[in-house]
């Protein structure tokens, strides 16, 4: 179980849910959940298993939430979160748990197999069993039927508590069908002849006990696949789990020591070794090291750690030897926050989800008038024999379960943030990857996303007697006390020339100005243009000459004045990051209207969108106006998407359709950005927006085959074209079914092949591959079930009754 701090006397949980088979599964189990008092939101996903609480913990309490899961028929299962081998071994226990029931129910099926071969071929054996078919096919089928099948009647008596019907429902009614129909047949021969066996060598007719067999065999063999390859989904997770290491090495009264990972203390000092995982996050107190963080943040070279550096837990030590001081442990670390955030988004749902939601609420139901509208149209009007009307029904009722439509989102979605998580990219869910496809245009903050944040000064320009030197140390004296990202270049450039810091008074920052103090009795401020404006100090026109050629080159120019006089001016640069131009071509080449805010004058924003290729520019933004002016743009019918760090654009990214934070990692960033790149690489972007919209592609095509499977089988089964050949018995109808709900997680699958930038050639060809394989095996098990059911017949017509 993670319980996690949502709003003020609100917590979130997630519980791991038993025995769900299908898309109503999950409504049920929603439904049961939202009646408890004190529960805000619930949301239960087929394709992770679990069910995601928002609820008053004043009002309710997790044990009650369980209860309530159960109540519904259903299991709910705390997860200890230091077990980072649970979803694992819950895996592997469902896995087993389908083979062990396949494998039982295939052994008693196949006998029953051989039984039907006699109605094809001069069979060994057939004589001597012939007249033995019925009585050892119905004690075969029995533990079949009420023992590996019992699932699926508890699950249907579930449904039935709420008002609804699922996907047990069908199969239970399917293959009861098939049982009570062929058990009244034997029980009627037994009565009328006083045999339990067929006399004089004949077999016992009208028994049908191998389709309720076979049929129960086929969809427990489709569950066992299924979860195979559902597993197979959730690989990211497991991989960035299995990054923590067991146990820690730390110095306590002196003693180092080895303790499990989980008992490291706030202030504990951890000692790591050239080639060990770092356990928790830290802080390096001595020794250096290289440390590769590529399974964290993405970044392929070592970053070099020294003294004062921070270190994430899960990590590779590379060659030297640190100490480092715990920070964050347990489920603060990063690589915990990492995990929470792709667990939360895998268990969120897509707004396209309610489409699929809103068809499986009236499917089931819609399935079952039509399987009672065939039996009723062929026995009643058609004239058709009861065991033909009744197969009929049976194979309508199982051909049509919803469990590939339910499917078909949560397995993608799966698949899409997993492999996000492997290229550094964390998507929060369903609704910001269907929103990338609706983004019509994005922003980018320059400082620190376009440039690299780290700005030198390029030039000192005295407008009158006071020397460069003094210049810059009163400049340097008052943005020491700033916290803007300029600041820090100023100051240090002043320390690399060695100058003396002065004492600064009544020191006051100006927000999208600049700064104001005293020094040595002396008012100065320092600033942009807007500074300079408010104290009415008129510019001459070489100091403006001067200015403008810096701001054409690209640099940001900030006056330094002695009350209203003008004493000179510092130029700083920040550099274009290398892949700043290339991502904004790519994203130009998506279609998106690309554009740039930044709090510089128009002159120097002009200058440095250039240099990436961007023409629309928001230039001279004051940080509290950037929501104004997403607004703005949102105003004129774009879907906008905002790039920026995270912690000075907080409500710009909150106020734009998908906020986008660059943060390599950071704590700010994972909160408010939709999507986090932990990367400072804005090719991540056009990467973010590429796998995203692969991934809905691929929900698409997975609705798609959901309904085209139903829409292709529902007639055939129906047996609507049995004048053709096509008739579709229940147990090869079941195992239509398996196959559809497998095709639809392995489609979700081919999404692990994705690469950043290249076309994913085996994605797009899968579906139309799946397609026309399905449809060849599909009419072939129908021109099978066709032989099978027209034997016995003169005509090789329909058996009418007479």
């Amino acid at each position: 179980m993670k319980t996690i701090p949502s709003g003020e006397g609100e917590k979130r949980v997630q519980l791991s849910i038993g025995g769900m088979h299908c898309a109503s599964c999950a409504n049920i189990i929603e439904r049961q959940l939202k009646k408890v008092l004190g529960v805000k939101q619930a949301n239960v996903n087929i394709g992770t298993e679990k069910a995601s609480i928002v609820f008053e913990s004043a009002q309710v309490g997790i044990p009650a939430l369980k209860k309530a899961v159960e109540a519904a028929g259903y299991t709910a299962e705390e997860i200890d979160p230091r077990d980072t081998e649970y979803e694992t071994k819950k895996r592997a226990r469902v896995e087993h748990e389908y083979r062990q029931k396949f494998l039982w129910g295939l052994t008693l099926s196949l006998p029953m197999f051989y039984f039907m071969l006699f109605d094809f071929f001069d069979v060994f054996g057939e004589t001597a069993f012939l007249s033995y078919v019925g009585i050892v096919s119905l004690f075969l089928t029995l533990p079949v039927q009420f023992v590996i099948g019992a699932g699926f009647y508890k699950g249907m008596w579930s449904s039935l508590r709420m008002k609804m019907f699922n996907m047990d429902s069908l199969i239970a009614i399917g293959t009861t069908t098939a049982f009570a129909y062929s058990a009244v047949n034997y029980g009627l021969y037994v009565a009328r002849n006083n045999s339990l066996v067929g006399l004089s060598g004949e077999k016992i007719p009208e028994l049908y006990f191998e389709t309720a067999a076979f049929l129960i065999t086929f969809v427990i063999l489709g569950k066992w696949l299924e979860a195979r390859t559902k597993g197979r989904t959730s690989d990211a997770i497991r991989k960035l789990m299995g990054l923590a290491p067991k146990t820690a090495r730390v110095v306590r009264n002196g003693e180092t020591k080895d303790i499990p990972v989980e008992a490291v203390a706030h202030g504990d000092i951890v000692v790591v070794r050239p080639g060990e995982r770092i356990p928790v996050d830290g802080v390096v107190r001595s020794g250096h090291s290289a440390v590769d963080e590529s399974m964290i943040t993405g970044e392929s070279l070592p970053v070099e750690k020294n003294t004062g550096d921070t270190v994430i837990g899960g990590t590779v030590n590379k060659v030297g030897s640190f100490e480092f001081e715990a920070t964050r442990v347990g489920s603060e670390t990063t690589l915990a926050n990492i995990v929470r955030l792709i667990e939360e988004a895998q268990g969120s749902k897509a707004p396209i989800q309610d489409f699929a939601d809103r068809i499986s609420a009236w499917f089931v139901p819609a399935v079952i008038g039509i399987a009672i509208l065939t039996f009723i149209s062929w026995y009643f009007f058609l004239g058709a024999t009861l065991s033909f009307a009744l197969m009929a029904f049976t194979a309508v009722i199982v051909i049509a379960c919803p469990c590939a439509l339910g499917l078909a989102t949560p397995t993608a979605l799966m698949a899409g943030t997993g492999k996000g998580a492997e290229n550094g990219i964390l998507i929060k869910g369903g609704v910001p990857l269907e929103m990338t496809r609706n983004i019509t245009a994005i922003i980018f903050d320059k400082t620190g996303t376009l440039t690299k944040g780290q700005p030198e000064v390029t030039d000192i320009i005295s407008f009158g007697e006071t020397s460069e030197n003094d210049i810059l140390a009163v400049a340097a004296s008052l943005e020491r006390q700033s916290e803007h990202p300029l600041a820090e270049a100023i100051y240090v450039y002043a320390e690399k020339s060695s100058l003396s810091n002065r004492n600064v008074s009544g020191f006051s920052a100006i927000p999208g100005k600049g700064v104001r103090g005293t020094i040595d009795g002396k008012e100065y401020s320092f600033g942009n243009s807007r500074l300079v404006e408010d104290q009415q100090i008129v510019l001459e026109a070489d100091i403006e000459r001067t200015v403008a050629r810096l701001e054409t080159e690209g640099k940001t120019a900030m006056y330094l004045a002695a009350g209203t006089t003008l004493l000179g001016a510092i130029a700083v640069a920040d550099t274009i990051k290398d892949t700043s131009k290339e991502a904004v071509m790519q994203l130009q080449r998506l279609g998106l209207e690309v554009w740039m805010i930044t709090g510089d004058n128009e002159r120097t924003a002009r200058a440095i969108a250039s240099q990436v290729g961007i023409e629309s520019v928001m230039a001279s933004v004051l940080p509290e106006d950037k929501v104004a002016k997403v607004k703005a743009l949102q105003s004129r019918g774009n879907k906008v998407a905002m790039v920026g760090d995270g912690i000075n654009d907080a409500p710009a990214l909150a106020q734009a359709d998908l906020g986008i934070a660059m943060g390599a990692g950071t704590d700010v960033a994972m909160e408010t950005g939709d999507i986090v790149l932990m990367k400072n690489d804005l090719r991540d972007v056009v990467t973010a927006f590429e796998l995203s919209r692969e991934t809905m592609w691929k929900i698409k095509q997975n609705l798609f085959f959901a309904l085209f499977y139903n829409v292709m089988g529902i007639p055939i089964a129906a047996r609507v074209f049995v004048d053709f050949g096509l008739v579709l018995k229940p147990e090869l109808a079941g195992l239509a079914m398996a196959l559809s709900s497998v095709s639809v997680v392995t489609n979700s699958l081919f999404l692990r092949f994705f690469r950043p930038g290249k076309r994913n050639w085996l994605s797009l060809a899968a579906p139309f591959i799946m397609i026309i394989a399905f449809s060849l095996l599909f009419l072939q098990f129908a021109k099978l079930s066709g032989a099978q059911d027209m034997r016995g017949t003169e005509t090789g017509k329909i058996e009418i009754r007479k």
